[in-house]
């Protein structure tokens, strides 16, 4: 157990907001937590900011920008956090460890990115930062080429999955049209995301449009507060384990559709809450790509390896299956504003287990699981979460 719970959260539309910036995101999706949470910005022991940036804000140093909620804020620790695309999780994490190290008893956790001010260009040479920059920077079509690669790696081990990546995309899609947050709230269908066409085409390697997630600016938030502080709240969410694996960077030193970092950091949460995968109710997984989230559904142990396709194709991930995968509709639909990502999903999987996902909602979710990835399966980050009572 790690002793800490989540007492409130807010999430604020995930999308394209060019009249935004990241310190008018930060200071409403705080505010919008403490409040939430029934918390008094006064009584805040620190806070944690995930933010990526990477060359997308101008803004590099953001932590004390949070203190824009509330001058009582002034003079607390804040600290930015950032761990590639597991940003969010990372800083969730670090909270977490605040208080156990009894330095903490609430705190505030926010994360933030505002990604689309930049030309494709750009965007493309500041994701390629989270990969081994030495051998990796000049992959054909950025991150995506990156994920094209580990696909086509993929397929020559265990046959062509384009059917497979396509149900992943038209199932994530179909759950975002339920998600208030969703960047894209459509139901794009199977067809539509298994052929190849004008609207839909190809990326890198055998990945489509579909098959990549939305570049998107926002931020989520969340309250963390000890054993004690939350057992006066109604609302109180236990992370019940939480654990961290990062592997090598450059893929050339692993067996890159392996995904062993996620497959060691799910092993350890599950341990540490003494429980199987079976015991959970729900995932919330990082779909960066289709391929992503099919590697992924074997490195849980969900399937065997190199059979993750029967996850999707016997429908065992859908919402009413047994073990629904990104009932949010994922980063597919949601958008994946890097910073935010992982408080993103930490906050959505609160909400099922205390029945506030409105649409999105599961019938009587009772242990949410959580895996946030930076770079390649690089930074493993898996979250157990349960209501507190």
């Amino acid at each position: 157990m790690t002793g800490t719970s989540i007492i409130g959260w807010s999430h604020l539309p995930f999308g394209k907001h060019a009249e935004r910036d990241i310190e008018s995101m930060m200071v409403e999706a705080g505010a919008g937590a403490l409040k939430h949470a029934g918390v008094e910005p006064k009584d805040v022991d620190a806070i944690f900011v995930g933010h990526f940036n990477a060359g997308f804000s101008v803004q590099d140093f953001p932590s004390s920008l949070s203190f824009g909620i509330d001058p009582a804020l002034r003079f607390k620790p804040a600290t930015r956090v950032e761990n590639a695309c597991a940003t969010g999780s990372a800083a969730v994490h670090q909270g977490i460890k605040e208080i156990a190290a009894k330095q903490a008893r609430i705190v505030l956790v926010i994360g933030v990115e505002h990604m689309t001010a930049n030309d494709g260009a750009a965007i493309g040479r500041n994701l390629l930062k989270a990969s081994y920059v030495k051998e990796e920077a000049d992959t054909p079509g950025g991150f995506a080429g990156v994920f094209g690669r580990i696909a086509e790696l993929y397929f020559q081990r265990y046959g062509d999955q384009s059917d497979a990546l396509a149900r992943i995309a038209a199932k994530n899609h179909r759950n975002g049209v339920d998600n208030p947050y969703a960047q894209m709230r459509k139901d794009l269908g199977y067809d539509f995301c298994r052929n190849t066409s004008d609207k839909n085409p190809m990326v890198a390697g055998p990945l489509k449009r579909t098959d990549c997630s939305l570049v998107s600016d926002g931020a989520a938030a969340l309250v963390l507060a000890d054993l004690d502080t939350a057992l006066a709240s109604d609302r109180a969410v236990l992370i019940r384990s939480a654990a961290q694996v990062n592997d090598f960077l450059p893929m050339r030193a692993r067996d890159i559709v392996q995904f062993e970092g996620c497959q060691q950091a799910w092993s350890r949460a599950l341990s540490r809450a003494k429980l199987t995968l079976d015991d959970l109710s729900f995932v919330e997984t990082h779909d960066c790509f289709t391929i992503a989230e099919l590697i992924e559904y074997e490195a849980m142990g969900l399937t065997k390896p190199g059979e993750g396709a029967r996850a999707i194709d016997e429908g065992w991930t859908e919402k009413d299956g047994k073990l629904p995968v990104n009932r949010s509709g994922g980063l597919k639909a949601k958008g994946h504003p890097i910073g935010a990502t992982g408080v993103s999903m930490h906050v959505l999987t609160a909400m099922q287990l205390k029945g506030e996902a409105g649409a999105m909602q599961l019938r009587n979710p009772r242990l949410g699981g959580i895996f946030n990835m930076g770079g390649a399966a690089v930074a493993n980050y898996v979250s157990i979460l349960e209501p507190l009572r």
